[in-house]
């Protein structure tokens, strides 16, 4: 029941977070806001995920910062929206930078993150007095 407890918090949170930024950040010729949105959040999915693997922590907090917050915070259905008007308005070039900006830097930001858990979290495996 934590957990779900957890999820519910943490998508209230991200939600008005990606709220807040989507009014904070307005373009009305390319959607700035859900870049941010999706980048940044996919930072923080990494890193939280490398910090719950090489730290046991209480699970109902990954699910609270991961399926919760991160979850409430990106958003896949408008980027397919945003996508999709790009296209109509017949911003082809822009719809297909807005596709690989997207994808790439998502992906790239949750490595880095990952990375960046992983430098930070992971036990060192060399016994001591090994040097």
């Amino acid at each position: 029941m934590k957990a779900y407890l957890a999820v519910f918090i943490g998508g209230l949170v991200g939600t008005l977070c990606r709220y807040e930024l989507s009014q904070s950040v307005v373009s009305h010729t390319f959607p700035y806001a859900t870049l941010i949105e999706n980048i940044t959040g996919s930072l923080l999915l990494g890193f939280s995920t490398g910090y719950f693997m090489f730290r046991k922590g209480k699970k109902y907090l990954a699910a609270l910062i991961g399926t919760g917050f991160c979850g409430g915070f990106t958003t896949m259905s408008t980027f397919s929206k945003e996508t999709v008007l790009l296209l109509q308005d017949g911003l082809f070039t822009s719809s297909v930078i807005y596709i690989l900006l997207s994808v790439i830097a998502g992906v790239g930001a949750a490595l880095c993150g990952l990375i960046t858990a992983q430098h930070f979290f992971q036990q060192n495996e060399q016994p001591k007095g090994s040097r």
